[in-house]
């Protein structure tokens, strides 16, 4: 028998005591006990291009604000460090996946992470995934069993497909463990996705052959205006392509460049500055 379906997913504006701010869904939370956030520049301890929640270790700022941050964020959700898998981002399509929450599962999982990731899976409870930030879109894949999927799509990821593929790798874990979805397209009907701020299409100018390379993949669509790419509708293009619904995909509706003040955006800032973060927590069973 199928779970129940998750209620359609909502990102609003949540304060984390005093200083932190993120958007969640806090009724996927009371659902299925899993804790998502795309957190914004509020609060923090770094300083300068960097100031505030920077969750990036590489990009110039102090490592002990980028580590209080971190401890910060996921603290919050009542996640220790040693449970969050945080991947080496390449601007790939490899996904790292989670099964366990034991002790070696999570080693291994950091190692592989640690060699390079774009997408981190987990089906296991007491498991969180923080990736970082500026620009890209970040995206959350739920599953109704609480397992999720965190997504780094950059524009070559986009292109690639690392969303869908990263969606349909959940789906075909799950199916295999035996648990409650034995069919991968039904597994995928009853996602919900989560698709955080990121660049949008009045500020993503680009080349030619990045343009030329989004309509052969998209169609002319995915190119409201000459030059300008929409990754968020050619995410939900191939999200939907893989059997998700419509209905089941929300889009926090917020532009980094746009909002610098609130989000982090590598364009906007001439390529110095911080990174916001897409996490993801499933709280293990009492």
């Amino acid at each position: 028998m199928s779970p129940s379906p998750l209620p359609l997913p909502r990102l609003e504006r949540r304060e984390l005591g005093s200083s932190l701010v993120v958007l969640a869904d806090d009724g996927l939370d009371r659902a299925v006990g899993l804790s998502i956030a795309f957190t914004e520049r509020a609060g923090g301890a770094s300083q300068g291009p960097f100031a505030g929640l920077n969750l990036g270790a590489h990009v110039g700022d102090d490592p002990d604000a980028v580590t209080a941050n971190r401890r910060a964020l996921i603290g919050a959700f009542g996640a220790g460090e040693a449970a969050v898998v945080m991947p080496n981002q390449v601007h790939g399509t490899r996904s790292v996946l989670v099964a366990s929450s034991s002790e070696e599962a999570l080693a291994q999982a950091k190692a592989e992470a640690a060699e390079g990731a774009d997408a981190v899976l987990s089906t296991a409870p007491g498991v969180g995934a923080l990736l970082c930030f500026a620009d890209c879109v970040p995206v959350i894949v739920a599953s109704p069993t609480g397992a999720f999927a965190v997504i780094h799509g950059g524009w070559r990821g986009v292109v690639a497909g690392i969303a869908p593929m990263a969606a349909r790798q959940l789906a075909e874990v799950e199916a295999a463990q035996g648990g409650a979805f034995s069919d991968v397209e039904e597994a995928l009907a009853h996602y919900n996705a989560y698709v955080g701020p990121y660049i949008h299409e009045e500020c993503f100018a680009v080349g030619e052959d990045v343009a030329a390379r989004f309509v052969e993949r998209f169609g002319a669509g995915c190119l409201p205006q000459e030059g300008h790419v929409d990754l968020g509708a050619a995410l939900a293009q191939d999200l939907e392509g893989i059997g998700m619904h419509p209905e089941r995909i929300a889009d926090a509706g917020a532009c980094t460049a746009c909002a610098p003040d609130r989000f982090y955006s590598y364009r906007a800032s001439g390529g110095t500055t911080g990174r916001h973060g897409a996490f993801a927590f499933r709280r293990a069973r009492r």
